[in-house]
């Protein structure tokens, strides 16, 4: 074959795992000669609607097989794939589909709206709306008519494709997925994963956490995130696995689930993982089929730690980023109690330093900017050599903007987000952008966002906001200008009105001395 990229794994596969169970979607499962095939005809169908190499293909909707056949389709074309946040508002979707020049948007049915709207005004020659349903009693994915006529029905579109087989010549250098991570100064930037970033991170997260062709691996968070794709998804794959895809996640159906199928893999963010084991049914749930519980977005809890090892079990936490496809370190389950809190060692084929402002190495224990290198790291930003040229060090070092630390043993710890990011549930959400439409409110002197604790999300963004003199504003008015400009879980969940800002010199927000100033005590927050 002349394809060495993601694109050519289903046909490779094909041959030595034909009749076992790639995915299971509700009632509905696919062997992998079956999704194999789909996959193919499915490629033949874009190419004969003009989607040729080097275009880009976007998806909008929850985790189906449509997703997935759609990125494998993409990888036979040498066609980039596009994945899109469902929780975004029109506006952002619009922006990304603008950004990356889209020539086909395949979506969910039950995102026509949304879809409808993030279109108008695009140059979109292809929507092909996805209506499957699952019928096991788990959530709807998709479902009744499609309401845009102007779209075509993708089992048709399906259908309609030939069974030719595609050999495109694709290396590991070509570029195989555009991933849009918010930007620090408003508009996000489209993170540009090669075919070898790819497969260099599932070799790592096969290495690192010893997947097997026996693995079952169940995605309660959505594929459209990086994370659920690469570190669970198509390492699971790559090895000849079944996957599971839930559209949403629901903790008694996922119990359900695990006992169901004889789960053994999971990946989450701590909040889903609290939501598990503070269920009813969690004491009388099996789950002795699990061995593998992966876990990123920040720190788990003490009491959910303590839940999960009195069923015998232990997390792989880990740190990354859209940038490093995505992991750069893991903390095995082994060490989860002697090293915790720390993001623990860099994976198998990847690189991790600590670099002071100058860009030289600091003494153990010192706090600097964590920069990682690899095959799995990206090499450019989508249309943005502005950005690519600032984001790297002499070497090739990516600088991840974000702070921490290497204790005696080499494990990492993360100190502080340099770049004021918050992380709620799993999301990330940058300040700067939130800030930026809340500035365009006319009663708005000066706006700062930061992140507080919450129980729940972990973290979740409290606008804080001077209001004009003569002017007046409510928080019910701050989050209704905000609602449909901005995904829910970016909307602040408080408002705090002050008189003044505390800044620098330069009049820059002194954000750490703004939460100093509000909450002095940590328990208010």
């Amino acid at each position: 074959m002349e394809n060495f990229g993601i694109g050519s794994w289903l046909q490779r596969r094909r041959p030595k795992s034909g009749d076992k169970t790639a995915l299971i979607a509700g009632d509905r499962k696919l062997s992998y000669e079956q999704f194999a095939d789909r996959s193919r005809r499915l490629a033949n169908a874009l190419r004969d609607r003009g989607v040729a190499r080097g275009d880009r293909v976007a998806y909008l909707g929850e985790n189906h097989p449509a997703f997935l056949e759609t990125l494998f389709a993409c990888g036979q074309l040498g066609a980039i794939f596009v994945p899109l946040n469902s929780r975004l508002a029109p506006p952002e979707i619009r922006f990304q589909l603008d950004d990356c020049s889209a020539a086909a948007l395949v979506y969910a049915g039950d995102l026509a709206t949304l879809a409808r709207a993030a279109a108008e005004g695009t140059a979109l020659s292809n929507l092909i709306a996805v209506d499957g349903t699952q019928t096991d009693g788990g959530t709807a994915v998709g479902g009744g008519p499609v309401p845009n006529a102007a779209a075509e029905d993708y089992e048709a579109v399906v259908a309609s494709g030939s069974t030719e087989p595609i050999d495109e010549a694709v290396t590991l250098d070509d570029g195989a997925m555009i991933l849009y991570t918010s930007g620090t100064t408003g508009n996000p930037k489209g993170a540009l994963l090669t075919h070898g970033n790819i497969t260099w991170n599932c070799i790592n997260v096969i290495t690192d956490f010893d997947f097997a062709s026996t693995d079952v691996a169940l995605m309660i968070s959505p594929m459209f995130h990086v994370a659920s794709l690469d570190m669970g998804v198509l390492p699971t794959l790559l090895k000849g696995g079944t996957v599971i895809l839930e559209p949403r996640f629901d903790p008694q159906r996922t119990l359900q689930l695990i006992e169901r199928h004889r789960v053994t893999t999971i990946s989450g963010v701590p909040t889903t993982y609290q939501m598990l084991c503070e269920h009813p049914e969690w004491p009388t749930s099996d789950i002795t089929s699990l061995n593998k519980l992966t876990c990123g977005g920040s720190a788990v809890p003490l009491r959910v730690l303590e839940a999960y090892e009195a069923r015998g079990l232990r997390f792989s936490n880990g740190y990354g980023m859209t940038e490093t496809a995505p992991g750069a370190t893991t903390l095995p389950a082994s060490r989860s109690r002697d090293k915790a809190g720390s993001s623990g060692l860099p994976h198998f084929f990847t690189d991790v330093r600590i670099a002071d402002p100058a860009g030289g190495p600091v003494q153990q224990g010192t706090v600097g900017e964590i920069q990682i290198k690899g095959p799995n790291v990206i090499r450019e930003y989508w249309n943005r050599p502005d950005a690519t040229a600032g984001s790297y060090a002499d070497g090739g070092w990516f600088k991840s903007g974000d702070m921490g630390y290497r204790d005696q043993d080499g494990f990492v710890f993360v100190s502080d987000r340099l770049k004021d990011m918050i992380i709620s549930g799993g999301e990330n959400i940058y300040p700067a952008e939130v800030e930026q439409a809340i500035a365009e409110i006319d009663a708005v002197g000066s706006v700062a966002v930061i992140g507080v604790p919450d129980d729940k999300w972990g973290e979740v963004p409290r606008a804080v906001v001077v209001v004009r003199e003569g002017a007046s504003l409510t928080e019910q008015q701050v989050r209704a200008h905000l609602d449909g400009r901005l995904a829910r879980y970016k909307i602040p969940k408080t408002v705090v009105f002050v008189d003044d800002m505390p800044r620098t010199a330069s009049g820059k927000i002194r954000k750490k001395d703004l939460r100093q100033k509000l909450f002095p005590d940590p328990a208010a927050l």
